[in-house]
């Protein structure tokens, strides 16, 4: 159980780490918005956040 609470710990520090650095981000203007490269990343990053939870949850 112990081990649990330290991913856990881990992972909640890494998502507000990443939360942090979108507040002191830049502002997007509107057009920059529907920028495909952005979206696509932001897939990815969804894909691989429900990898790791997949794999976390069978291991």
């Amino acid at each position: 159980m112990s081990s649990m609470r330290v991913h856990a710990l881990l992972f909640i520090t890494f998502f507000l780490s990443g939360l942090m650095q979108l507040s002191h981000g830049q502002t997007i203007s509107p057009s920059r918005m529907a920028d495909g490269k952005a979206i696509d990343q932001g897939i990815a990053y969804v894909l691989m956040l429900v990898a790791l939870l997949v794999t976390y949850l069978v291991h």
